[in-house]
């Protein structure tokens, strides 16, 4: 399957679950039969989209066709999608250029910024591989320098490593939250990561990953509180940050500013 026609499944798949989700009730539709409270028909949402519904079929039947900016920003609204998933959704129907270049990945510079840094940082691949860390986020994660390299990957850990998850107290939360995040930053429709590369692996290894990357939720991986039972320290927080750098924006830089 080439990428533009994994980019069409997703956005057909995208669709048809935040056609589910829909609130009936919020669109001034009344209930279908006695107790169905959610989800419209493809009808419906022509309409209240201002589309062809022969159109909107064949998005979701995932045909070879362009949507129009304009046709995805009206299903935005119509679904009351948040920013993050609206940006997905134009990223699957082609208006946003989401492949960063390649880059040359982990560099002496990079390795240098996060050995300055006085608090735990790390820096992922475009797969969420862990290609780089201090010796902060290895005094806070000492797993990390015995792993084998194909087990250094974020989603990876979180979802197989059993010392991990009795790190983080709020780990049902954090798992969901990174699910989300990697659908929205990696774009796994559009690479191996997704079709066959980690996301397969993982979802081989966890029925929990699994059920929750079937559900499409988007998330974005922004600034937010992380909670740490370290077996040394106790329970210890954490303020997340992320950063692109110049020079690699295929890459991301985390790091754990102390609260």
């Amino acid at each position: 399957m080439t990428a533009s026609q994994r980019r069409r499944e997703e956005l057909a798949g995208f669709l048809k679950d935040r056609r589910a989700r829909a609130d009936r009730a919020a669109h001034g539709l009344p209930a279908v039969g006695r107790s169905r409270l959610r989800g419209l028909r493809r009808e419906e949402v022509a309409t209240l989209a201002g589309i062809s519904v022969t159109w909107y079929t064949w998005l979701e039947q995932a045909r070879d066709i362009n949507p129009s900016r304009q046709v995805l920003d009206s299903l935005a609204r119509l679904y009351r999608l948040t920013p993050v998933e609206t940006t997905y959704l134009l990223s699957l129907g082609g208006h946003r250029d989401t492949i960063p270049a390649a880059s040359e990945g982990m560099t002496p510079a990079l390795q240098r910024l996060l050995d300055a840094l006085d608090f735990p940082a790390f820096l992922l691949s475009a797969d969420w591989t862990i290609i780089g860390w201090n010796v902060h986020y290895a005094q806070l994660y000492p797993r990390i320098e015995v792993l084998e390299e194909d087990d250094r990957n974020l989603l990876w850990l979180v979802f197989t490593d059993a010392s991990l998850r009795q790190m983080l107290p709020d780990w049902a939360e954090q798992s969901r939250g990174f699910v989300g995040s990697f659908r929205a930053e990696t774009r796994g429709w559009l690479n191996p990561a997704g079709e066959s590369g980690i996301v397969a692996r993982v979802s081989a290894a966890s029925p929990e990953f699994a059920a929750i990357w079937k559900e499409r939720d988007v998330a974005g991986f922004g600034t937010r509180e992380r909670l740490f039972n370290h077996p040394a320290k106790g329970l210890t927080r954490y303020e997340q940050h992320n950063l692109i750098p110049a020079e690699a924006p295929d890459l991301t830089l985390l790091f754990y500013a102390p609260l």
